[in-house]
């Protein structure tokens, strides 16, 4: 990778989610040569990790499909993957990242065949699936995966699995002498789009998520409904791997609490609405979902979305900040314990299935960030002047969805150009 070129003239975005992808191709596209580093072994972030979007419940894959075809099509985007940033110094127009590359021990050769995968047998939790399940020392980090090539593992280099993931190679694709690597960048500006995490669930002791097998987060679910995922589609109680028909959703897991999340996530009601619909899609008429709700967020173009869920008899909504959760130990149902604020009535609620509509907090660390930048409360990037020649797009700037996301990436997209910009003109 040392041949990798840049200049006071590239852009660096940091980050390959659905953010990050968007405004390397905006920037891109407009003739800007644009350097993308993410850490993980492919690109396309937490979406690729969703089942559906909401309100049309569209697959992603489609819009993923497009965003790569643009990507490989375009000679001034150079990809960096198991990259990240380590240090960030200069000023607006005159930065140099110091970027640290993890080996893949895959080259170009690949042709995702599989046969490594066929011939490793040590398995790792599979972080994809929320460790959900299991994967190979040798994998594919999902089907359509971009880049299209097996990744190993770094805790089988100098087993016998490496060997027989080497031998078994007929392309000479695996190079187990492959080391880590540090690259100084430089670069005009900088696009953040290190995007979001799920908030730790078990931090929230009265839900029980560590200590209740039935009580999952959303974003398990998500995967959960994946025909490709961890119960190929299918909703199964971690417990005893029955199927669970009666489904309650808690919203705001985290979120809108001074002891936890502050902020409110904003996905998290049509999160819960969109999964609600899950239910039905399995079960038909036997599904059932109850949904424990604070307020519903759903304005503008959800609004019919969310009138819908309502208008479904097989969805129940309790207005109640949920007490606490408690194990039935003879069904392993978890029980709701609350007040419905809708008349004040206490409810002791079973249920064969608990999810957690988790909050989004910053991927980054603000007491870890590489370079010195305005943050607000929530440890997401500010809009401000401070911060020179770096921007944050999607979700380092605020909490939000994948079209607002995408919006705010285009627009940090034309920022960076701009800048450049300057820096050519001062240069001419």
């Amino acid at each position: 990778m040392s041949d990798v070129v840049a200049t006071n003239q590239t852009i660096l975005v940091v980050g390959g989610g659905i953010s990050g992808m968007t405004a390397a191709l905006e920037a891109a596209e407009t003739g800007k040569q644009v350097i993308l580093i993410e850490k993980r072994p492919f690109i396309g972030g937490r979406v690729t990790q969703l089942y559906k979007y909401f309100p049309k419940l569209c697959h992603p894959t489609c819009g993923m499909e497009i965003n790569q075809r643009r990507a490989k099509a375009n000679t001034n985007l150079t990809i960096l993957t198991l990259a990240e940033v380590s240090d960030i110094s200069g000023t607006e127009g005159d930065y140099t990242a110091t970027i640290k590359m993890q080996p893949r021990y895959v080259n170009d050769n690949c042709t995702a065949c599989g046969a490594c995968n066929e011939a490793v047998e040590t398995e790792f939790d599979n972080d994809f699936n929320y460790n959900m399940d299991k994967r190979k020392g040798a994998y594919l980090p999902y089907n359509n995966a971009y880049p299209q090539q097996f990744v190993l593992d770094s805790r089988i280099i100098g087993t016998d699995d490496a060997d027989k993931a080497k031998a078994a190679c007929k392309y000479d694709a695996i190079d187990l002498d492959m080391q880590e690597e540090t690259l100084e960048i430089k670069a005009g500006a900088v696009i953040w789009a290190t995007g979001w995490q799920p908030f730790d669930a078990a931090k929230i002791q009265p839900y029980g998520y560590d200590r209740i097998d039935n009580v999952i987060t959303s974003v398990e679910f998500e995967r959960m409904m994946d025909p490709f995922g961890p119960t190929g589609g299918k909703i199964l109680r971690p417990s005893d791997g029955k199927e669970a028909k009666d489904i309650a959703f808690i919203q705001c897991a985290g979120s809108r609490d001074r002891n936890y999340l502050r902020h409110c996530s904003r996905i998290c009601c049509m999160a819960s609405l969109k999964q609600s619909t899950y239910v039905r899609e399995k079960y038909a008429d036997e599904g059932k979902a109850s949904i424990y709700y604070i307020d519903i967020r759903a304005i503008d173009r959800f609004e019919d979305f969310y009138q819908k869920v309502q208008d479904d008899d097989n969805v129940t909504f309790i207005k109640s900040k949920v007490a606490n959760i408690v194990e039935d130990k003879k069904t392993g149902n978890p029980v709701l314990n609350g007040v419905n604020t809708e008349g004040y009535h206490r409810y002791s609620n079973p249920h064969e299935l608990v999810v957690l509509a988790v909050g989004m907090e910053p991927s980054v660390d603000k007491d870890i960030f590489p370079v010195e930048i305005v943050l607000n409360n929530n440890g997401f990037i500010e809009a401000d002047n401070k911060n020179g020649g770096i921007f944050a797009a999607g979700c380092a700037s605020d909490a939000l969805d994948v079209n607002r996301a995408v919006q705010n990436a285009t627009a940090s997209a034309l920022r960076a150009v701009q800048v450049v910009n300057r820096v050519a003109r001062a240069e001419d």
